[in-house]
C-alpha cells in the first residue's frame, strides 16, 4: 500500500492517535461515514429521476385553479 510497510502504518496510526485522542477520532469516522451514506443515497436519488421534473398538484390549489377559470369564463359571457 503505497510503499507502506506495517511498522510504518504502525507508526503513522500511533501519531494520529496521540494528536487526536481517541473520542474525537471516533467522532471523526462516524462524521466521515455518515457524510459518505448522504453522497451515496444523494447520487442514486439523481440517477432514480427522470430528466424533467414531475408537476405536482396540491388538492386545494387545483380547485381554486379550476374554480378561478369557471369565474373568468362566467365573467366573459
Amino acid at each position: 500500500m503505497f510503499g507502506l510497510g506495517m511498522t510504518e502504518l504502525l507508526v503513522i496510526l500511533a501519531i494520529v492517535l496521540l494528536i487526536f485522542g481517541p473520542k474525537r477520532l471516533k467522532n471523526i469516522g462516524s462524521d466521515l461515514g455518515n457524510a459518505i451514506k448522504g453522497f451515496r443515497t444523494a447520487v442514486s436519488e439523481d440517477e432514480a429521476k427522470p430528466g424533467a421534473p414531475e408537476a405536482k398538484i396540491i388538492e386545494g390549489e387545483a380547485q381554486s385553479a379550476e374554480t378561478t377559470q369557471t369565474q373568468q369564463q362566467d365573467s366573459k359571457v
